[in-house]
């Protein structure tokens, strides 16, 4: 179990990122997948012991959220539910954070979600002010623990700040961390984060699929996916496929998927991967339960290295 910051929260080594239920201009909700997929995928994730659900309010336009609350309610064991604040340029105002939140908890089902975002440090309103209305949604007992996601180390620096300054406590911030993407490590994000007890969420901790080896040269991923994939050498993944396959190889046969996320989890990050059917979920949940070495950690980062186009 890790816990989230300094929260009282604690939740498994691995949650279920919501993204791609009810998405449908990146992930295709509708198209080869739908309701009753993301249906199995939760209760498969339950059933897994995974309790971390991440979504956000731009998910799908409120449509993740509204499944994942209908979903909540067809279980008694209860889920921890996450979930996000978007900082459109025309929310001028610190009240309209308190808003959004009540219009999340209302398409959830809930009284007050545990962890509650700012999705990204946009202008033109500074980051001090929804750092404020951040504290403002803790003191009205709206969500359990404040995060934010893909805030640089000066941001996340400047929101931990206002919240101990109210009282309260910087719980996680959520950014794109996989072997593809560890940009976070070599600007200092991740130390800053560890500096201040601040837990990292990895999003796309499998590169929005490219690490489960599924995609090729001969096999591209998805138009709209694509442009993610722009400094991928897909020619060379193959490489790091293999690589990925032969450390399962030690562990009972374990996937590229696996391996991809257990590398995340060493790493002392919180992977939420997605999950769009039961058998994503349960594959998923195979990270877990075992841990690579540190020599295999080094040696999956060399051949990382080699893929990315620089």
């Amino acid at each position: 179990m890790v816990q989230l910051g300094s929260s009282p929260i604690r939740v498994p080594a691995l949650g279920v990122g919501a993204w791609a239920w009810g998405d449908r201009i990146t992930w295709g909700y509708g198209r080869g997948y739908g309701k009753a997929d993301v249906r199995a995928a939760f209760h498969a994730s339950l059933d897994a012991g995974l309790t971390l659900f991440d979504s956000a309010e731009i998910y799908g336009m409120g449509r993740s959220e509204r499944l994942l609350g209908e979903f909540l309610r067809e279980r008694s064991d209860r889920g921890i539910v996450a979930t996000k604040f978007f900082p459109y340029p025309w929310r001028l105002r610190r009240g309209v954070l308190v808003r959004a939140l009540r219009a999340s908890l209302r398409r959830l089902g809930l009284p007050r979600v545990d962890l509650y975002q700012i999705h990204f440090p946009f202008p033109p309103i500074p980051v001090r002010t929804w750092a404020e209305a951040l504290a403002d949604v803790l003191t009205l007992g709206l969500t359990r623990a404040a995060g934010v996601s893909n805030f640089d180390r000066h941001q996340t620096r400047e929101v931990h700040g206002v919240l101990l300054a109210r009282g309260h406590s910087l719980t996680s911030n959520q950014i794109e961390y996989s072997l593809l993407e560890r940009g976070p490590e070599r600007n200092g994000l991740i130390r800053t984060c560890q500096d201040l007890g601040v837990t990292v969420i990895a999003y796309s901790p499998l590169g929005m699929g490219l690490l489960t080896g599924k995609f090729s040269p001969s096999h591209p991923p998805p138009a709209m996916r694509r442009r993610a994939f722009a400094g991928v050498n897909l020619e060379r993944l193959t490489r790091l496929i293999a690589a990925l396959r032969e450390v399962g190889q030690h562990y009972g046969g374990k996937t590229p998927g696996q391996v991809a996320l257990n590398w995340v989890i060493a790493k002392g990050a919180l992977p939420i991967p997605g999950a769009k059917n039961a058998n994503q979920a349960r594959e998923n949940a195979g990270a877990l339960g075992w841990r690579m070495s540190p020599d295999e950690m080094r040696h999956l980062e060399m051949v990382a290295d080699s893929v990315i186009r620089r």
